[in-house]
């Protein structure tokens, strides 16, 4: 959810701003076929609402599910450590979503205008979960960025033992201080630009809703643009761009690391279990790196664009609000699903935890059998041994 995507405050067909120009362009929506994108925003819009609603139920399970395994005591170091914190930007994001599905698009039918839908309390709730969603997004991207940041040093740092350890532990908790306070104080001229006022339609109707911001027009405020503009650059193109290139040195140490595993394998020397486990690691965090890519490089350039370019707010991103939306949901929800297939023992950890299979328990009956019966074996040859003599 963008602080200036339509689809993070209302459904598609309602604009942010309700007057009578933007009424208009919600019926030029509803009455035009011929353009493929309001075609398929009016379609998406309809299932917004419970496919959200769905994502958001699973994402916060999921991501207390990551939370609980992340935090163990075996499973807990510096990867895991800002993991945690992403699980928790996620479920922070997830949570004050529900109840906004529910009311614009569930209990109200999505293209409604009406009191009841729009009241001050409504609309006040829908500003605060604006610049919420914004505040945690922009939390998530750049520990994503801290992800891949850390990794990268990581590999090339030869320092092991307890200290490097506690060393790392150490600049991982700053990191993630610093990104959650950062994150919150770059937003605060967003949090003053945007308020609720109350309009009033020709139907003597009394709504409450968020201001205009008028972009990309000749009535647009300067601090409004200076705050679009920025929002897009450090909180989606330099984080983009940072994943970009360490996640593709990362990809870079990865082959160089495989070509030496197979150098290994060919010379008939068996792989280092410990690089096979950091190999693994490492393309699950570019796998993460890749769903924040898909999901915030699009929204920066067409958040971008809309700042700059007459009618693109229109045209593009008010039909398309509601779908990338619902991207950045599952972006949230889906890293559960990463882990549970990318990591052995991520798995084999919620396996012992909520399924009640235990292979370490397995493995020490088995061997507990295996060493008793060896026992018994070889006090009976002693006693064969003595009967003998």
């Amino acid at each position: 959810m963008d602080i200036y995507s339509k689809g993070d405050l209302y459904p598609y067909s309602v604009l942010l701003h309700v007057n009578e120009s933007n009424i208009s362009i919600a019926t030029d929506m509803a009455i035009e076929q011929t353009n493929g994108l309001m075609v398929f925003g009016h379609w998406f819009t309809k299932i917004h609402g419970y496919a959200s609603l769905f994502t958001c139920i699973f994402g916060i399970f999921t991501n207390l599910f990551n939370i609980s395994i992340l935090t163990r005591k075996d499973m807990w170091n510096p990867t895991n450590c800002l993991l945690t914190w992403l699980a928790v930007s996620d479920i922070l994001t997830m949570i004050p979503y529900i109840p906004f599905s529910l009311h614009f698009y569930c209990i109200h039918n999505f293209d409604e205008i009406s009191e009841e839908k729009f009241s001050r309390g409504w609309t006040t709730y829908m500003l605060v979960l604006v610049n919420l969603a914004a505040t945690t997004h922009t939390i998530s991207i750049w520990l994503g960025v801290s992800l891949a940041v850390f990794r990268f040093t990581q590999l090339r740092n030869t320092a092991k033992g307890p200290l490097a350890r506690k060393r790392s532990m150490r600049q991982v908790k700053c990191t993630t201080i610093l990104v959650y306070i950062l994150s919150t104080l770059c937003l605060i001229p967003n949090y003053m630009t945007n308020k609720v006022v109350q309009q009033t339609l020709d139907t003597n109707m009394t709504i409450y809703v968020l201001n205009d911001l008028k972009l990309a027009t000749n009535e647009t405020e300067p601090i409004v643009l200076a705050n679009v503009l920025s929002y897009a650059i450090i909180a989606k193109f330099i984080p983009c761009a940072l994943m970009i290139v360490f996640g593709g040195s990362l990809l870079y140490s990865l082959g160089i690391k495989g070509r030496h595993r197979r150098t290994r394998l060919s010379a008939g020397q068996p792989p280092a279990k410990r690089g096979t486990k950091h190999s693994k690691t490492t393309k699950m965090l570019l796998v993460v790196i890749i769903l924040f890519l898909v999901t915030e490089f699009p929204q920066g350039i067409v958040i971008f664009m809309s700042a700059i370019v007459p009618e693109f707010y229109k045209s593009v991103y008010v039909p398309l609000g509601d779908f990338m939306d619902f991207l950045a949901l599952v972006n949230n929800a889906i890293n559960f699903v990463l882990y549970c297939s990318m990591s052995n023992q991520f798995r084999s950890r919620f396996l012992e935890m909520y399924c009640n299979r235990r292979r370490g328990f397995k493995y020490t009956k088995k061997f507990s059998f295996t060493y008793s019966l060896s026992s018994f074996t070889k006090n009976t040859s002693v006693i064969d041994h003595s009967l003998k003599k």
